[in-house]
């Protein structure tokens, strides 16, 4: 696919993947590459623009990342952002060194004020707040450099060298806090690199449809198919370039939300392709009669199903492609090997060699998430499977505190259908990025009726995020969630009592287990 691309260098920021995010959703191509990858190879990919990210480290000292010169005489513009600035700097004849409280170590929300008759500035406001995270400052500019940003503290929070393309930032400028930042990047990608925005989901999902026939040929295709988005977007793009050559093995574990194997059976009927939906919930919960430790749950769910897919596949035969629904930010997190591991996770990515097949087929692997569920809606996958919220892949097993029991799972199935049908109702899924109920091991007295009652405490739990590193609990109206609390009493046996987690991660995570 031969897209106009810009290469995002990756210093080890935090921000990386939303800069090449917001690189795409101004209808560029873009790749994320560390800083590591040999010059050479970065040069063939024949790149329009190249944006150095922030990172945590201080470009004067001899163990932080660097880049080879050579770059800087390709005649490629580049922008830095942070790190990435001062890394320009310091190669091209700057001086930079630790701030000093005079010299502006700035963290957080600044105003900034900008010279807008340079090209990365042109048609934006003269000034505006900006997401500043620098300990750094550059004390000597580099010969052909002037000065095109400032705040109240540092005076050169933006450089520029029109005449070479090279553009620096000391603030953040993909972040959502940073006014004006997405007019920033696009004006780097079309004043400054000329690009012509080549980057669509329709097309992307032609070219993709032909690549797949063309690379399969009259092979057969098997994928797991969880119900997750990726793995049902990947169904959809090969069963639209493949048709009966493949075949999904659905492994319902019982632990899925209120109808929902029956919602993916049938978002799949309408393509020719073998669907083998396994009924596996006793087996399931056999394996975890007993078990309330939220690690050994997750093993024993990611194991089981690969035995179960594992069994179907072998009824199946040989393949020539195994398909799975990695995405792009599983590409990049396993390239950076660095990021603490929180828990476990189980995706199918860890399927076995003991499946006979060929070769590894990833066809999402190149696309973030939004541009998955893009790519599904092209493909005609109904919304409900579209904007799916993130489901962990152990489905109920991890919103079920404690043991799991056919009981309680029915339970949380209904009080979570509520909790969703009275969100959406009242018209806040459209304000939530993730929300759903758990089922508390706790136990506390009420009163039915006349009767006391002694059953489980529900909790609620509702967040907005950009990304998911990071979540706020959700300001849900007092009246919806009042008129959640009252069916859910009244319709659900065994909850006497619902709670509403208002934690926001850090330190709390999404989910509970």
């Amino acid at each position: 696919m031969n897209h106009e691309l810009v290469l995002v260098l990756d210093f080890g920021g935090q921000y990386n993947q939303l800069i090449a995010r917001r690189v795409r959703e101004c209808g560029v191509y873009c790749e994320v590459k560390p800083y590591t990858t040999p010059l050479a190879e970065l040069k063939a990919m024949n790149p329009i623009g190249i944006i150095f990210t922030g990172g945590p480290n201080s470009v004067y000292l001899d163990t932080s990342p660097q880049v080879d010169p050579e770059i800087f005489t390709w005649g490629v513009p580049i922008l830095g952002i942070c790190y990435g600035c001062q890394l320009m700097a310091h190669n091209l004849g700057g001086l930079v060194t630790p701030a000093q409280e005079d010299t502006a170590r700035e963290y957080g929300k600044t105003v900034t004020y900008y010279d807008t008759s340079c090209r990365l500035f042109q048609d934006l406001p003269e000034q505006g707040i900006s997401w500043m995270s620098h300990g750094d400052y550059m004390a000597k500019v580099p010969d052909g450099f002037a000065l095109v940003g400032h705040t109240d503290m540092c005076p050169n929070a933006a450089i520029a060298d029109e005449v070479r393309g090279f553009y620096g930032v000391q603030y953040h400028p993909e972040v959502n806090h940073t006014e004006n930042g997405l007019g920033m990047i696009r004006n780097f990608l079309y004043a400054v690199c000329h690009a012509k925005g080549d980057w669509t989901m329709g097309d992307y999902c032609r070219t993709a449809i032909a690549s797949i026939r063309e690379k399969v040929g009259d092979g057969k295709v098997l994928l797991a198919l969880s119900g997750g988005v990726d793995s049902s977007v990947a169904a959809a793009l090969l069963a639209e370039a493949v048709g009966s050559q493949l075949t999904c093995v659905f492994v319902d574990h019982g632990l899925m939300r209120l109808n929902e194997g029956d919602e993916v059976e049938q978002a799949f009927s309408k393509w020719d392709i073998q669907f083998i939906r396994v009924d596996a919930e006793a087996r399931f919960l056999g394996k975890l009669d007993g078990v309330d430790d939220p690690e050994s749950k997750r093993k024993i769910i990611g194991e089981e199903f690969i035995r179960v897919f594992e069994e179907e596949s072998k009824k199946i035969g040989a393949v020539d492609f195994l398909a799975q629904g990695t995405i792009y930010p599983d590409v990049i997190e396993s390239g950076a090997g660095d990021a603490a591991v929180i828990k476990s996770h189980h995706n199918v990515g860890g399927l076995p060699d003991f499946v006979d097949f060929k070769e590894i087929l990833e066809p999402l692997r190149m696309l973030f998430k939004d541009e998955v569920r893009q790519l599904g809606r092209e493909l005609g996958l109904p919304e409900y499977l579209v904007s799916r919220q993130p489901f962990p892949g152990p489905g109920l097993a991890i919103r079920i505190i404690g043991c799991i029991t056919k009981e309680k799972a029915d339970t949380l199935r209904l009080a979570d259908y509520i909790f969703r049908d009275e969100i959406a109702k009242a018209g806040e899924d459209k304000n939530l990025n993730q929300y759903f109920a758990v089922l508390t091991n706790t136990r506390s007295v009420g009163v039915m009726g006349d009767g006391r009652t002694y059953d489980y405490t529900l909790a609620l739990r509702a967040v907005t995020t950009a990304d998911f590193m990071t979540a706020d609990w959700a300001r849900i109206p007092y009246d919806v969630l009042d008129k959640i609390s009252v069916r859910i009493v009244n319709e659900v046996p065994g909850i006497n009592r619902i709670c509403y987690d208002i934690t926001s991660k850090p330190p709390a995570t999404i989910e509970w287990e």
